[in-house]
């Protein structure tokens, strides 16, 4: 391996250990300075009928007697060896509260991630291709329309539509009492929390596509290829696609967060046992050590996404590779 690539993968490695220690100190402190004592979270109405004495020996058990700072180093000694303290509300470890809940969420938001990933590339090579006609018009309108509606209102919509209405499907849960190991049943709880997260994304990435291509159908080189009798279809496929998917993958790699993020709200109204509904709860019923860890785990992977979109263009734009070249020659310089 080359010098020059062992330096970048050092650079990105700090940088990410960094920031993740960075937002690490932000939540811990946040989540200790936030309104309530967590002795409610824990006892609930029991700790207004205990005395000063038994409160102090409970504030000493759940490790809250000392200085944010000490917590705070305390909870980092623990959590390097994998322990993230205890949950509040269901009186175990955090992490049998995340693990029984998080696949929920890697499913619906890893199916809707993936199929906005296609889709959007898709329709947007489509209404490329359509440029200013009928079919182009039309969906850039039905998309605009789509993507300004709020996941939430649409969620109910579907909501009242299909599951109240006409029956046709579940309306909340991930699957049916009795029926958890069962892929078909799964699936068709899947069907509408998986339709609303794709119809709020698919048309803002797709218009992002659309206007790419059209950028690059009319660069000096498609007159070249146009010229050497290709048809549009050909050079949209050939030529154009080829040079927006550096940029696309980047995108799609920025976008992850924002899909899951999205996956929370509609978690959220379809009662889908997630993440996004163990947020809630955890806010709800102050359970500052479980919200914490959540909202810890959001942001590592937005900051890894954002440094893998950056290494993306880095390894497919010469252009991005260059810039970031100088960038860590000037920071070295200095």
């Amino acid at each position: 391996m080359k010098k020059s690539n062992i330096i970048r993968i050092l650079y990105h490695a700090g940088s990410f250990l960094l920031s993740v220690f960075a937002l690490s100190v932000l939540v811990f402190t946040i989540s200790r300075l936030a309104p309530r004592d967590p002795l409610y979270a824990y006892y609930g109405e029991r700790v207004e009928k205990m005395s000063v004495e038994e409160q102090e020996q409970a504030r000493e058990r759940l490790g809250l007697n000392a200085s944010v700072p000490v917590q705070y180093m305390r909870w980092l000694a623990c959590a390097l060896h994998g322990d993230f303290g205890i949950s509040y509300q269901y009186k175990t470890d955090v992490k049998e509260v995340l693990a029984a809940r998080v696949g929920n969420t890697l499913l619906l938001g890893g199916m809707s991630f993936a199929l906005i990933f296609v889709l959007a590339l898709w329709l947007g090579l489509f209404c490329a291709w359509r440029e200013e006609r009928l079919t182009d018009r039309l969906i850039c309108r039905i998309g605009t329309v789509t993507s300004c509606i709020p996941e939430f209102w649409l969620s109910l919509l579907f909501i009242l539509l299909f599951a109240v209405w006409l029956g046709w499907l579940p309306g909340s849960g991930a699957y049916s009492v009795g029926k958890e190991g069962s892929a078909a049943d799964r699936a068709v709880h899947l069907i509408l929390p998986l339709t609303v997260v794709v119809l709020g994304h698919l048309w803002y990435y797709a218009f992002q596509v659309r206007n790419r291509l059209l950028e690059e159908v009319r660069a000096d080189y498609v007159l070249l290829a146009r010229m050497k009798g290709l048809s549009g279809k050909q050079v949209l496929r050939r030529h154009c696609l080829r040079s927006t998917m550096p940029s696309y993958l980047s995108m799609m790699a920025v976008a992850f967060p924002h899909i899951l993020g999205g996956t929370y709200v509609v978690e959220l109204v379809f009662s889908y046992p997630g993440i996004g509904t163990l947020a809630y709860e955890s806010a709800r019923y102050k359970d500052y050590n479980l919200l914490m860890v959540i909202s810890l785990l959001t942001g590592i992977t937005v900051i890894f996404c954002n440094m893998l979109a950056q290494g993306i263009n880095e390894r497919l734009d010469p252009r991005m590779r260059a810039q970031s070249k100088v960038g860590r020659g000037e920071a070295g310089g200095v």
